[in-house]
């Protein structure tokens, strides 16, 4: 809970108005039974002690006092609830947004270790829990705190034995409450994670729907995430069967000491030792201590909640973020690249996924990686973005190694389009102008004609302002990678990544943006690294290298690796068998169609 205190202590200020205001909303509500007490002994059961005019005068009065009380406790009722909701909103919009910037920082590597979604449920539950949490504490726990002292100092001056009896009814309550708020707790905590598990699973299986409805797995995905919500249903009628036990109890512990303090008064006004009214007011009054007692359940469940969220809220901003240099070097523009025997292993591998690598490129050169899959391609990229750190070896950009860099300043000079063609909901533009928010139209139509994206184009009927949808589902696939490169392109970036960017093109395309990228190249004001399967999309670079579990096994121009007869050779031969099978059985169904 000390985080949330820590941010609490932001608003302390209408924290502590909002207290008062509700200090002052019951000290008034409570007056009117204190009002009816005076109606009661000092006319109601005196009525013959008065003429009709002093009679009325007297009751006018008072009840003038119960209504002016109403008023206020009302006014002050309205200006606690507006404060309250200012403080809660703010503080969960603090929490939420907190979380998630610094979810943003997080090492790439602990995204790769859960669920889409599960850090978004995490913030989205803390938010609600602590907004919860507050307004329980000041609308129920605080008053009935401010009405018990004012209740009990009343008792008090009545008669001095009703106080205690009344106060005593706390502690065993409490007693009850905790033994079962403990209980409640584990299975809260079973059931946030759970939750937030459920969210994980549900974000996947909507962010892979194509892939679902395709293979005919709606059923199998409704049963398994339906398996997971029966798990959490059991899990909530048990913490539903701990509160109403409680609940129960609490009542039936309560109208029992009501019962007592009930025969306790009756004996005092056999005895005379408090009058009618008092005995009224009293009544009346433990309708205002004991109700809210009852609901000391469910602000315990609401407590423990929020204890739950909270602290996965904390284990989120206690998670390390990306380690940054004290005084980090900007780079300005990249024109010299090298890895000096970089090694790295993921954290759940017995193996290195990429051993002792090192080359070394500059402006104006094309290199390119190849080799099976599982060789370490990919990842050798994320080293280079910063998205992993080496466990041995340095990289240097210009000459400055990899822990004095401003990575942030870095990144902005690097144009990447991946594989998987990653865009979003929204039109064209919003799509490109995602890195580069300050680019013309003019440049926008540029990069588009760069990457070949005239198709798309001449079918989008409002040009730029064409929506094209969440991950971009109203384009084929051959246009989300056209759009990828488009948007790399727009960035004007030093160096220029592309991992399998021509995977999902068909071979009339793949020219096209093999001829964009040569381009860029032959322009000498950019590096330009490409991982590829399609050996001919790399034929062109200055160097190619030939990755193998995780080492370099050669290197050279194509027709140098060509002449080696190593593996760049099988791969070679393979792709060029695969296309000789493509081209002669696209002639046998040419001759088939003549016949």
């Amino acid at each position: 809970m000390k985080i949330l205190y820590s941010y609490l202590l932001k608003y302390k200020k209408l924290l502590i108005l909002a207290l008062l205001l509700a200090a002052v909303n019951q000290v008034f509500s409570l007056l009117d039974p204190a009002i009816f007490r005076h109606v009661i002994d000092d006319y109601a059961t005196k009525y013959k002690e008065y003429s009709t005019s002093e009679f009325f005068k007297g009751i006018g009065f008072l009840l003038m006092l119960a209504v002016g009380a109403a008023l206020i406790s009302r006014i002050a009722k309205n200006f606690q609830d507006y404060f309250l909701n200012v403080i809660t909103q703010k503080l969960g919009a603090d929490i939420y947004t907190d979380g998630l910037s610094h979810s943003l920082k997080l090492p790439y590597s602990v995204f790769e270790d859960q669920s889409s979604g599960q850090t978004l449920g995490i913030l989205q539950k803390v938010r609600t829990d602590s907004e919860k949490l507050i307004s329980s504490f000041v609308n129920v726990l605080f008053t009935s705190i401010v009405g018990i002292i004012f209740v009990g100092v009343y008792a008090f001056t009545v008669h001095w034995i009703i106080a205690p009896i009344y106060l005593c009814a706390i502690p065993i309550i409490g007693l009850l409450s905790s033994s079962f708020g403990k209980k409640i707790k584990i299975i809260q905590k079973t059931i946030v994670q759970e939750t937030t598990a459920l969210a994980g699973s549900t974000t996947e299986s909507l962010r892979n729907i194509e892939l679902v409805k395709s293979l005919g797995l709606s059923q199998q995905e409704i049963s398994r995430l339906n398996n997971i919500t029966d798990k959490i249903l059991l899990l909530e009628l048990k913490k539903v069967k701990y509160i109403r036990s409680l609940s129960f109890i609490q009542g039936t512990t309560v109208n029992l000491l009501r019962t007592s303090i009930l025969l306790l008064m009756m004996y005092l006004i056999f005895t005379q030792a408090i009058t009618t009214g008092q005995f009224f007011t009293l009544f009346i009054y433990s309708f205002y201590i004991f109700g809210p007692l009852q609901e000391l359940g469910n602000i315990i469940n609401v407590y423990k909640e929020a204890e739950v969220s909270l602290n996965n809220f904390k284990d989120i901003m206690d998670t390390p973020v990306d380690p940054k240099p004290a005084n980090p070097e900007k780079i300005e523009q990249i024109h010299r690249l090298e890895f000096d025997t970089v090694t790295f292993r993921h954290k759940s591998s017995t193996t290195n996924a990429l051993s002792q690598i090192s080359f070394s490129t500059q402006t104006g050169n094309t290199i390119a990686f190849v080799g099976p899959s599982g060789s370490g391609k990919t990842t050798l990229v994320k080293l280079l973005l910063g998205l992993y750190r080496p466990k041995e070896g340095n990289i240097f950009y210009n000459g400055i190694s990899f822990d004095r860099v401003d990575l942030d300043s870095l990144r902005e000079k690097i144009g990447f389009v991946s594989q998987d063609s990653q865009l979003f909901s929204g039109t064209i533009r919003e799509n490109l102008l995602f890195v580069n928010p300050k680019a013309s139209d003019e440049e926008c139509y540029e990069v588009l004609y760069k990457a070949n994206c005239h198709t798309l184009l001449e079918r989008a009927d409002s040009g730029l302002d064409t929506v094209i949808g969440e991950g971009g589902v109203k384009v084929s696939g051959g246009e989300k990678q056209r759009l990828s490169i488009a948007r790399a392109l727009l960035r004007k970036p030093n160096l220029m990544i592309f991992d399998e960017a021509t995977s999902a093109l068909d071979s009339l395309t793949e020219e096209g943006i093999n001829k964009t990228i040569r381009e860029i190249s032959a322009g000498g004001n950019h590096i330009t690294l490409m991982i590829a399967h399609r050996l001919s999309t790399i034929m062109h670079a200055d160097t190619i290298y030939v990755l193998e579990r995780g080492n370099i096994i050669e290197s050279g121009k194509h027709d140098e690796l060509i002449e080696m007869k190593g593996l760049y050779f099988a791969m070679w031969r393979q792709q060029i068998g695969e296309r000789k099978l493509i081209v002669d059985s696209a002639v046998l169904d040419a001759e088939k169609r003549m016949n």
